[in-house]
């Protein structure tokens, strides 16, 4: 297969993992809470497209809007891909270049960094029922199930990404 055409195909599963990961976690998050698997997705899609600003509303039940939820899962798939579409092309630029692994690495983990405070400061009005550390454990869980299929696809990626010499 072609360099492009595999770093495509990479970063577009890396991508899906990422996505499916936090999908997941925020699944067993709200059904372990009892607020029904869509509780966050529904929160989150109603934020960011019907404009809920209001924390109060959070203390009442609230109708899950079905539009919302599909709206909200398309924009996470589509930041999702774009996520790791960029972390497959640092990835690559660093097995290409050596001496960038260092650069990369910082980029990957700023971009984490930079993710987590950005949802976090989004959610800021929905902390009581989105707590940091969820938003913190939901990253870092997509980071490294999508990390370890990077790794399982590019045998030595490790020790070209990490280890220096020397």
């Amino acid at each position: 297969m072609a360099p492009v055409a595999r770093a495509r195909r990479d970063g577009i599963v890396v991508g899906l993992i990422a996505y499916a990961s936090v999908a997941l976690f925020y699944s067993a998050f709200d059904w372990l809470a009892a607020r029904g698997t869509l509780y966050t997705v529904d929160l989150l899609g109603k934020a960011l497209f019907r404009g809920l600003r209001d924390p109060s509303i959070l203390v009442y039940p609230i109708q899950l809007d079905l539009t919302a939820v599909f709206l909200y899962n398309g924009f996470h798939l589509v930041a999702s891909l774009a996520i790791g579409l960029i972390v497959v092309g640092l990835v690559g630029q660093a097995e290409r270049h050596p001496a960038w692994a260092p650069m990369v690495l910082i980029a990957i983990v700023m971009g984490f960094i930079l993710t987590v405070l950005g949802v976090g400061l989004v959610t800021k009005a929905m902390r009581d029922v989105l707590p940091w550390w969820s938003i913190v454990v939901a990253n870092a869980l997509a980071s490294v199930l999508a990390g370890l299929y990077l790794l399982r696809r590019r045998p030595g990626l490790w020790d070209r990404l990490v280890l220096t010499e020397g």
